[in-house]
């Protein structure tokens, strides 16, 4: 029989192994998916003209694909024509329930997006311990004290995954910024805290130094 500590192991690992294989398995199904559509287009198209099938090009076509549209999506131009064909793609209903809240859910972990999520903090919550969150915003804001404005920041902390959450709003000086980037910050929410390094360099908001 299986005692209570092997229990626990391969319930940790378990977890582990699912949060690193499920979003790997999503990407590549999207890959192959944008693949098959691509090739299913192009091939035809490749095969009248070279009067012959030649493997290969389909993924060679795949890959241009992608890049042109990173680089599309990069140009100022580019940027305005996106924005302008999504804006008349949002007056379909299905398009505009279901695109939209999921591109601005990907944009906010973009690092290019300047409206998205800064960076991770800590703030010392009721009980003395640490709230984990994503500093979203900054702001000036007259507390009413008689010293004039002070400055603020708007923190964001996951409570279901990174869909759904609370925003809290702490005195900036009050923020712990630890040496964790954004992409880890979503890691460590994904996985429960189980990829949290074992030490963390902080700087306080006051401070700046380590």
């Amino acid at each position: 029989m299986a005692t209570p500590r092997a229990i626990h192991w391969l319930r940790r690992r378990f977890i582990t192994g699912f949060f690193v294989t499920v979003p790997l398995i999503i990407s590549v199904a999207a890959l192959v998916w944008i693949f098959h559509l691509i090739d299913d287009f192009s091939g035809p198209v490749y095969d009248r003209w070279l009067g012959r099938h030649v493997a290969g090009l389909g993924l060679a076509t795949t890959a241009a694909v992608l890049l042109l549209v990173g680089v599309i999506a990069s140009n100022v131009l580019g940027k305005r024509l996106l924005a302008r064909g999504e804006g008349y793609l949002a007056r379909i209903p299905v398009f505009r329930t279901i695109y939209s809240p999921v591109k601005q859910l990907l944009a906010a972990f973009s690092p290019d997006n300047e409206s998205g999520l800064k960076r991770v903090v800590m703030a010392r919550d009721a009980g003395g311990g640490l709230r984990l969150g994503f500093l979203t915003k900054e702001f000036e804001m007259d507390a009413g004290d008689g010293c004039g404005p002070q400055r603020f920041a708007t923190v964001y902390v996951p409570t279901n995954n990174l869909y759904l959450g609370d925003v809290y709003v702490y005195p900036r000086g009050a923020l712990l910024f630890p040496e964790i980037t954004v992409e880890e910050g979503v890691r460590i929410f994904l996985t429960g805290g189980m990829a949290m390094a074992e030490r963390l360099p902080t700087w306080t908001a006051k401070a700046g130094t380590r």
